[in-house]
Order: C-alpha cells, then sequence, then structure tokens
C-alpha cells in the first residue's frame, strides 16, 4: 500500500508491516538458494537507514538479489557498474543545458542515483576520486550538491559489490561508509542439486523480468527508519551484554569505532522489529559478525558472536534462529550417502577427487552443527564415521 509523504499510516498498516516483511524475506529466500542470512542482513540494513557492502566472486547472485529486494518494496532503483572511467554525469546525471545556457551548472539526476532510494554499485572500489568524492556525502548525508543547488536524496539504502576488500588507504572513507560487510560466496556441496532445480526454474520465468508483485512501500519504510529508535527501548542487560563483546571484539584487534558502535545499535534495533520485538535481545547480536575489516578478520568474529547465540537459543528454542541451514534434513541425508556411494565406489579417487568428497562432507557437518532437526544428531555420527575412516585407514573399501 503506498502512502503518500504527508499521510500518516493508519495503525493497522503499521502493524502488517513486520509480516509483510517477512513475507518479502521469505520471497527472497525461496529465489535465492542458501542466501537466509544475506537476506536478513539487506532488510536490517534498509530499516536502519544504513548501507552494506557484498564481498564475493562473479556469478553469486548479488546483483540479481539487490535488484530483486528493490523490486519487491517498490523503490526507485539505480543500479551501476564502476570503473575507473566512469563520469559523474553516469552516475549524478548529465549537465542540464538549459540551466546551462542561464548561466547555472545543475545536473538533471531524476533516474539517476540522486533520486533513487534504493542504490547498487557494483565494483564500487575501483571508482575514481570525483566519484568517490561525492559518493561520500550522499551516502553520510543524504544530499548531493550540484553546482550551487543542494539536492535532497531519498536514499533508503545503498549497496555495493566487490571481489575483494579494498586495501588502498584513499578507499578507506568509502568503506566505512558500508557498515555491514557480508561475504557471497558459491554456494556448499549439499545445496547443488537444489540449486540447478532453481537455476532452471529462474531461466523459464526469463530471470530478472519475471513479474514480481511488491510487497511493502519504499515510503512505508521511509517512515518506519524515522521512528525506530523512539519506538526501541534497550535493557540495561542488553547493553551490558553488548559492551562486552565491543571490548571484547577490540581485544581481539578488530578495530571498532565509537561512531560505529552507535550505529549498530539501529541495526540490532532493526532486528528486533522484523521478529516483532520493540527490545533488542542477544539473538540480534549476530550482526557482529559482519563488521570485519579484512576477511581474515571474520573467523574472529565468528568466534566471539557464536557461543553468545548458541546460550541464547537453547534458552529459547522456539525463536528462528538467523542463518540456520534452510535445507531440509533429508536433502543432507542424501548428500552424505552420495559421498560415501563415491568413497567406496569401484573407482580409484584422484587426490583432488578425494579432496572434493571430504571438503563436501566438511561443508555438511558444519550445516548440521546449526540444525534444529533432532535426527541430525544422526546424520552427523554417520558423517563422523565416514571422515575417520578417510583419515585413519586412507582405504575406502571397507567404508
Amino acid at each position: 500500500m503506498a502512502v503518500a509523504p504527508h499521510e500518516v499510516q493508519p495503525p493497522e498498516v503499521h502493524k502488517q508491516l513486520p509480516s509483510r516483511l517477512a513475507r518479502l524475506a521469505r520471497t527472497l529466500e525461496d529465489r535465492f538458494l542458501g542466501k537466509d542470512e544475506i537476506v536478513r542482513l539487506l532488510l536490517v540494513a534498509t530499516i536502519a537507514g544504513e548501507h552494506a557492502v557484498l564481498v564475493g566472486p562473479p556469478g553469486t547472485a548479488k546483483s540479481a538479489l539487490i535488484r530483486t529486494f528493490a523490486r519487491l518494496m517498490q523503490a526507485r532503483y539505480f543500479e551501476y557498474l564502476l570503473t575507473r572511467f566512469t563520469e559523474p554525469n553516469e552516475i549524478f546525471g548529465p549537465v542540464d543545458i538549459a540551466a546551462f545556457r542561464e548561466g547555472r551548472y545543475e545536473r538533471r539526476t531524476e533516474g539517476m542515483l540522486p533520486d533513487a532510494e534504493i542504490v547498487f554499485l557494483d565494483e564500487v572500489f575501483k571508482s575514481n576520486s570525483a566519484i568517490l568524492n561525492s559518493l561520500l556525502t550522499l551516502l553520510n548525508e543524504r544530499r548531493y550538491t550540484s553546482g550551487g543547488h543542494v539536492v535532497r536524496c531519498p536514499l533508503l539504502s545503498a549497496f555495493g559489490a566487490a571481489n575483494e576488500v579494498p586495501s588502498d588507504d584513499a578507499l578507506t572513507a568509502i568503506y566505512d561508509r558500508f557498515i555491514l560487510r557480508i561475504r557471497s560466496d558459491n554456494l556448499d556441496a549439499y545445496h547443488f542439486q537444489d540449486l540447478l532445480q532453481k537455476g532452471l526454474d529462474h531461466e523459464v520465468l526469463e530471470g530478472d523480468d519475471a513479474p514480481v508483485r511488491p510487497l511493502v512501500d519504499a515510503r512505508e519504510l521511509a517512515a518506519l527508519q524515522r521512528g525506530l529508535l523512539t519506538s526501541t527501548t534497550f535493557s540495561e542487560q542488553f547493553f551490558s551484554q553488548y559492551k562486552g563483546m565491543v571490548f571484547q571484539v577490540r581485544a581481539e584487534g578488530v578495530t571498532l569505532s565509537d561512531r560505529r558502535v552507535v550505529k549498530l545499535l539501529k541495526l540490532f534495533a532493526a532486528s528486533a522489529y522484523l521478529d516483532g520485538r520493540t527490545q533488542p535481545d542477544a539473538s540480534d547480536l549476530f550482526v557482529l559478525k559482519h563488521v570485519w575489516n579484512s576477511e581474515d578478520q571474520a573467523p574472529i568474529l565468528e568466534a566471539i558472536v557464536t557461543p553468545v547465540l548458541d546460550a541464547h537459543f537453547r534458552e529459547h528454542p522456539e525463536a528462528r534462529r538467523v542463518g540456520a541451514v534452510g535445507l531440509g534434513l533429508d536433502a543432507l541425508a542424501g548428500e552424505v550417502e552420495r559421498v560415501r556411494q563415491v568413497l567406496t565406489g569401484a573407482a580409484s579417487l584422484s587426490d583432488v577427487q578425494l579432496f572434493s568428497q571430504l571438503k563436501a562432507l566438511g561443508e555438511v557437518k558444519t550445516a548440521l552443527a546449526s540444525a534444529t532437526d533432532p535426527r541430525a544428531k544422526e546424520v552427523l555420527g554417520r558423517v563422523e564415521q565416514l571422515l575417520d575412516a578417510a583419515f585413519q585407514s586412507g582405504r575406502f573399501g571397507q567404508i
């Protein structure tokens, strides 16, 4: 339901928004296999009015995911692949010739980045200084200056994509604008069968041109952003737990500035809102896994955050854990059986083939560790048996 800027949302619309956002998340999760946690982070960033960058190899559905996300919220969308040769008019709009003839230097921003509500900038760290300098102010303050004219930008969130984290100090400022850093990798082996099927389905539906029915309106999210913190309460227990984790993160050598520490509160509030809560709890601290500055810091944050999440979900088994394995246990068990047949087959395996099968078992083992199905323990035992036999004997005829 579209809400005009001067209108006040009816109470029933506001109450329905979390459920519609949940439907939006399920739609994306169904279409983009294995991206549940990424979908959650996109929603958290958008509700909080913050920005995120997806880091990973090409072909991991980064642009398709963001594009569909924008269509589901009926947002004005701008997407561009940046290079060091990209010119400002390609991003911010061409010079207004009529205004130029009258002695004014202005750009026509309609349909360009300053006019967008959701922005996706592919290879964002490869852009030149002319683009970066203008982006810094736009992302931080939601305004763009063209000559002497200041344009207020309706931007909800900007998402960047990159193959790797920037190492150039000149890019530190733009990197810092993306408070969330999200890995987007190729799917694990146990997702492969479903990946092929869903890929075929998407090809039949002509991929990104398939009709998408919006589930929320971008203006609703803009209103939600403005009132998010005023409708959120933080308990002393949460603050105490958060403080301890921040100090632990810093003690491990991961830089986390005071500015980012405060901004993260908005992300926790957004995560709680998605679950229908007005008070964040320990489950929302999963966001801290995604504040790394270099990719080698990701395991450090994982080791700090995971025990906190484990303890919370032991106490609240009814709660949905973000990033919990989305495939059914049958699919994981099927992958274990497939690997067993390969390892016990008559054909001799090369070292590369053997390694790939053991890697697949390792991925299944990791997935089973977060599975809530009580049958997972039995499947995990079969995985351990295969791994033990492989490492101890090196012979697979008796597995």
